[in-house]
């Protein structure tokens, strides 16, 4: 019986595949990380229109804004004929709550915010604010 020899990797061809392979990454690796950052501010903005349109729902059976966003999914107000969204209030995409005040900013019937990623009025980039407008 002849045994035939199998031929394997050589280091060397290993550490020049594992150095192409880091090379790549470091050039495709920071694009993507910062589209999730811009995909983390389009979902903010998003759900902030949903909740406009449930704010603007509520009015239009109530005649007025609601005090606070809990409001959307239970309230005792007469003509109110929620729920007003089919689950509960959304934190934004950061996992902090939205910012919702009543009346809003420049003379706005309400105003709605997310202070971005550092949770802090202000900021660049990623830790910008998102304003409903």
């Amino acid at each position: 019986m002849k045994l035939s020899r199998v031929r394997g990797f050589t280091l060397i061809e290993l550490l020049i595949v594992i150095v192409i392979l880091g090379l790549l990454m470091s050039l495709v690796a920071p694009q993507m990380f910062s589209k999730v950052g811009s995909n983390k501010t389009k979902v903010a903005a998003v759900q902030m229109e949903m909740l406009a349109t449930a704010l603007n729902t509520y009015r239009l059976d109530i005649g007025s804004y609601p005090a606070t966003l809990s409001e959307l999914r239970q309230s005792s107000q007469p003509n109110w004929d929620g729920p007003y969204l089919p689950k509960d209030i959304p934190n934004d995409p950061w996992n902090n709550p939205y910012i919702y005040a009543v009346p809003g900013q420049n003379n706005e019937p309400f105003s709605l915010m997310s202070y971005g990623r550092d949770g802090k009025a202000g900021g660049e980039g990623e830790d910008a604010d998102v304003v409903f407008k």
